[in-house]
C-alpha cells in the first residue's frame, strides 16, 4: 500500500510535451488548500527576488522621498532612520517569511488570516486583510507613479529654466507612466526576465551613482553635516514630531515586503524560495539605501536649503546638477538612471497588485470576482485584475490635483494599510498559538515571536503617529489626508461586506470542504 502511494506521488514526464501525468508536489500542496494551479511556475528564486527588490527598492525610495525627509530631520533622520526602519523591517520580514513558509499561497496575508483565525471570525478577518492589502498595493503604485511623474517633469524643468511646474503637469506625467508600465504585465512568459532585468538595472544604477556623484562633486560636506545635522523646517516646535513626520518617507523605502509572498504559485518550492526573497530584499535594501544616502549627503554642493527648495521640485535632481558642476546633461542622465529604476519598481508593483486582486477574487472577496479571478489562457496573467488595479491607480492620481502633499498621503496609506494587513494574521497566529500550526522550513522560534511583537507594536505606532500633519500651520494644501483615505477604504469595505461579502465570501470552511474535489480535478487534469 505504501509503495502504491509513493508511485502515485511520483510524477511521470512526457518528454515530447513537457507535461507531467500526475500532479507535481507544489500543485498538490496548493490543491490541498482548496485551489487549482492556474498560474505557471515560471519564476526562479532570482526572478522572485527581482520582483520583491524591484518593488521595495530602498535606495530608489530614499531618492524619491528625499523632498520630505530633508525638511523633517535632514541627514540625521535619513541616515539613522534607515537603520531603525531596517531593524523593524527585519522583524516584519521574519514574521512574513515564517507564515509564507508554513502556508505558501498567492493570497498571502488574507489567506493566512483565514486559516489561523478562530472559525467564527475567520471570514471577516480574512476579508478585512484582503481589502487592506489590495488597497495598500494601489496606493503603493500610485506613490511610485507620482514619484516618476515628478522626476520626468523635473528633468524637463531643469532643461527649460523658465518653465514653471504646475500640478497638472505632474498629473499628466503620472498617467503616462502608469499606462506605459501597464503593458509589461500583459504577458506572463516575459515577466521573470523583466523582473531579473529590473533587479540588475537597479543594482547597476545604484553603483554608478554611488561612485560617479561623489567623484564629480567639486566640494564635499564634512562628516558632522552627514551624521549629526538635524533640520526641522516643518513648523513643529517638537523635534521628535518632526523626526516622526519625516520617518514616513524612510519607512516607504522598506514597504511592500509581502510582494514575494504573492508569487508563491509561480515559483517551485515556495516554502523555501519566498523567505529567501523576502529576507534578501531587506538585506539588499539596507545596504544600498544606507550607502546611497551617505554618498549623496557628502556630495551636496552649496546651501542645503537651496536643494530643498529647488524649482524642479526634485531635490535629488538638484543635488546631481550641482555635483556635476551645473552640467544639465549629466544631471538628467543621473536622474534617468533613477527613472529607469522607478519604472522597474512600478512594473513590479503592478505585478504585485494584480496578484493580490486575482487571488482575493478567487475567494469572491471583491465585486466582479467572476472576471477578476480569471487567468488569460494565452497571456498567462490575470488580465482583468491587472486592468482594474491599474484603473484604480489612475483614479487615485487625481488626489495630486487637489494637494501638493498628496504624495505623502499616498505613501502613508501604502505603509499603514499594508502593516495592518500584516498585523491581522500575526494576531491570529498568536491567538492560535505559534506551536499549534505545522511549521515550514523557515521557522525561528523565540526570534519569530519577538518579531511578531515588534510588528504589532510598530503597526499601532504608525496608525497614530503617521496621521499627524506634515507641517504647521495646517492648511488645506498641506494637510495629511490619510485619515480621509482610511475612512473611504473602510466605508467601501463595509458596504461590500454587508451587501455582498458576508454571504458570498469563500472562507475557511468552504475551501476545506472542497479540497477533495479540487485534488481529484487537478489529478485528472
Amino acid at each position: 500500500m505504501e509503495q502504491e502511494k509513493e508511485i502515485a506521488k511520483a510524477p511521470s514526464l512526457d518528454y515530447e510535451t513537457g507535461k507531467s501525468d500526475f500532479l507535481d508536489e507544489d500543485a498538490m500542496k496548493l490543491a490541498e488548500m482548496g485551489y487549482t494551479q492556474d498560474m505557471k511556475r515560471n519564476f526562479s528564486v532570482w526572478s522572485v527576488l527581482g520582483v520583491g527588490f524591484s518593488l521595495t527598492n530602498s535606495w530608489f525610495g530614499i531618492s524619491a522621498a528625499m523632498i520630505t525627509g530633508i525638511n523633517s530631520g535632514g541627514p540625521l533622520l535619513i541616515i539613522y532612520g534607515i537603520i531603525l526602519i531596517a531593524l523593524i523591517s527585519t522583524c516584519v520580514g521574519i514574521s512574513l517569511s515564517e507564515l509564507a513558509s508554513a502556508l505558501p499561497n498567492a493570497g498571502g496575508q488574507y489567506f493566512w488570516a483565514n486559516e489561523l483565525a478562530p472559525k467564527r471570525y475567520a471570514n471577516f478577518a480574512s476579508y478585512l486583510t484582503g481589502w487592506f492589502a489590495w488597497t495598500g498595493s494601489i496606493f503603493t503604485s500610485a506613490s511610485v507613479a507620482l514619484a516618476m511623474g515628478s522626476a520626468l517633469v523635473g528633468c524637463w524643468q531643469l532643461g527649460h529654466p523658465d518653465f514653471v511646474i504646475k500640478p497638472w503637469h505632474v498629473f499628466v506625467a503620472y498617467q503616462i507612466t502608469n499606462i506605459f508600465c501597464f503593458f509589461f504585465n500583459c504577458y506572463g512568459k516575459t515577466l521573470p526576465k523583466v523582473a531579473t532585468f529590473t533587479l540588475w538595472t537597479s543594482l547597476v544604477s545604484f553603483f554608478v551613482l554611488l561612485v560617479a556623484v561623489p567623484a564629480s562633486a567639486p566640494t564635499h560636506q564634512h562628516a558632522k553635516f552627514v551624521f549629526a545635522t538635524f533640520i526641522n523646517n516643518t513648523g513643529w516646535s517638537q523635534n521628535g514630531i518632526a523626526f516622526i513626520v519625516g520617518l514616513v518617507n524612510t519607512n516607504w523605502a522598506f514597504a511592500c515586503l509581502d510582494c514575494a509572498t504573492h508569487m508563491a504559485e509561480e515559483v517551485h518550492k515556495p516554502e523555501r524560495m519566498i523567505p529567501i526573497a523576502i529576507m534578501g530584499t531587506v538585506a539588499i535594501g539596507f545596504v544600498t539605501s544606507w550607502f546611497f544616502s551617505i554618498s549623496m549627503f557628502f556630495s551636496i554642493v552649496g546651501d542645503f536649503s537651496e536643494i530643498a527648495g529647488t524649482s524642479t521640485l526634485v531635490p535629488i535632481l538638484e543635488l546631481f546638477y550641482r555635483a556635476f558642476s551645473e552640467n544639465t546633461a549629466g544631471a538628467i542622465f543621473a536622474e534617468v538612471l533613477i527613472i529607469l529604476t522607478g519604472y522597474g519598481c512600478l512594473i513590479a508593483s503592478h505585478t504585485w497588485q494584480s496578484r493580490l486582486c486575482w487571488s482575493f477574487a478567487r475567494d469572491r472577496g471583491l465585486p466582479g470576482h467572476q472576471w477578476l479571478s480569471q487567468v488569460h489562457p494565452t497571456l498567462g496573467v490575470p488580465v482583468y485584475a491587472h486592468f482594474v488595479s491599474c484603473a484604480w491607480v489612475a483614479a487615485v492620481g487625481c488626489l495630486y490635483l487637489g494637494s501638493y502633499t498628496a504624495f505623502n498621503s499616498m505613501v502613508t496609506a501604502c505603509i499603514v494599510l499594508l502593516y495592518v494587513s500584516y498585523a491581522i494574521p500575526v494576531v491570529c497566529l498568536l491567538i492560535k498559538g505559534r506551536n499549534n500550526i505545522e511549521h515550514g522550513p523557515f521557522w525561528l522560534g523565540p526570534i519569530g515571536l519577538f518579531s511578531n511583537i515588534v510588528l504589532l507594536c510598530w503597526t499601532a505606532f504608525t496608525i497614530i503617529m503617521y496621521s499627524f500633519p506634515y507641517a504647521k500651520p495646517v492648511l488645506a494644501s498641506n494637510m495629511n489626508y490619510v485619515s480621509a483615505v482610511y475612512g473611504v477604504v473602510i466605508t467601501l469595505m463595509t458596504i461590500d461586506w454587508v451587501v455582498r461579502g458576508r454571504k458570498s465570501y469563500r472562507g475557511q470552511e468552504s475551501r476545506h470542504a472542497e479540497v477533495e474535489d479540487v485534488v481529484r480535478r487537478e489529478s485528472v487534469g
